[in-house]
């Protein structure tokens, strides 16, 4: 991000919280602009490394699964943010993935203005084009603040999954990954 655009963020957030009724001047709020857009900067241009690394698989057929990789990213249609719980789930062709790998898929996707629905998809065909396997399995367990602080002002789960390849169409492979994702552990 250039510095105008940085210096553009401030305004912006300037002309917010002026227009909210707020001054700009006093001493809480003299430096929110410019961490505002700091926080913009950081969020829009995070890098979250090489997630491409991939080994020779051991076996075939072997399924693999990570849990628990804690993302936020910031709700598309109000801009305010959600946490979401992923996990991830291949089964093994020729290439396995490195474990890293996988939480900087998920922070890749976490890091622009997304839906849980489409932040699920986008990890689950990363995983497809690095592991070259069809059979992916992503799901994602979030909070969203733009429920619990706007219009019902509730709080709720929201849960999706994608499943493809012999998640969706072998019951057993979709209950053996189901089943492990409830384990604690």
């Amino acid at each position: 991000m250039d510095s105008v655009t940085h210096d553009h963020l401030q305004a912006l957030c300037s002309d917010l919280l002026q227009i909210i009724g707020e001054d700009i001047r006093r001493e809480g709020l003299r430096d929110t602009p410019k961490r505002w857009a700091d926080f913009w900067q950081e969020f829009m241009e995070y890098d979250a490394g090489n997630s491409d690394t991939t080994f020779e698989a051991v076996s075939a057929d072997q399924l693999v699964t990570v849990s628990d990789i804690q993302v936020i990213s910031l709700c598309e249609h109000h801009l305010l943010p959600f946490t979401c719980t992923i996990s991830i789930a291949y089964i093994t062709k020729e290439k396995v993935l490195g474990l890293s790998k996988f939480a900087r898929i998920a922070q890749h996707h976490a890091h622009k203005l997304q839906l849980q629905e489409r932040l699920c998809q986008d990890i689950a065909g990363d995983i497809v084009r690095l592991a070259e396997t069809p059979d992916v399995a992503v799901l994602g367990i979030g909070s969203h603040m733009c429920m619990e602080m706007r219009g019902i002002k509730q709080s709720a789960t929201m849960r999706t999954s994608v499943m493809l390849g012999a998640f969706r169409t072998e019951g057993g492979a979709r209950d053996e990954v189901l089943q492990l994702w409830r384990m604690k552990g």
